[in-house]
């Protein structure tokens, strides 16, 4: 792989023609490097002729992207009001137990799912109508 500044430097490349394309530049710079640091930001700013607040402003907002990267596996769990009235709460606590320090549990507020929750998603795979020994094989499967 190409040093950090060429590599986003081609990803901005590859979108700069695009209408808004500061968020699909973040989620392959995410992609590739696990997270969107203060070097990446800086970079991105540059190309796309912004300020790196308004970059990082961006980067805070949305809970897809990070600041350092994480090694370990993401498993995303919707605690939106739809899964809490169909008991996701009542879930957690099996789901910290199954994940222990080997899986990141990440709460989302709506996976899109709001009539099969409760619902988690792995990467793009989603999961509804999760039940406790469906949550924790799904954190287990990760």
């Amino acid at each position: 792989m190409s040093d950090k500044p060429t590599a986003i430097g081609e990803i901005i490349a590859a979108h700069a023609a695009k209408e808004g394309p500061m968020l699909p530049i973040l989620h392959d710079v995410q992609g590739l490097f696990g997270c969107v640091d203060g070097e990446a930001e800086a970079i991105i700013a540059a190309g796309l002729n912004l300020s790196r607040a308004d970059v990082h402003g961006v980067v805070s907002f949305y809970h897809d992207f990070t600041h350092q990267a994480d090694p370990r596996p993401v498993v995303q769990i919707c605690r939106a009001e739809s899964c809490k009235a169909r008991g996701v709460e009542g879930l957690m606590q099996a789901a910290t137990a199954a994940a222990g320090d080997r899986v990141k549990l990440h709460t989302v507020y709506c996976l899109g799912l709001c009539s099969s929750g409760p619902n988690a998603r792995v990467g793009d795979n989603l999961f509804a109508r999760l039940d406790a020994a469906g949550l924790a094989q799904v954190i287990e499967n990760a």
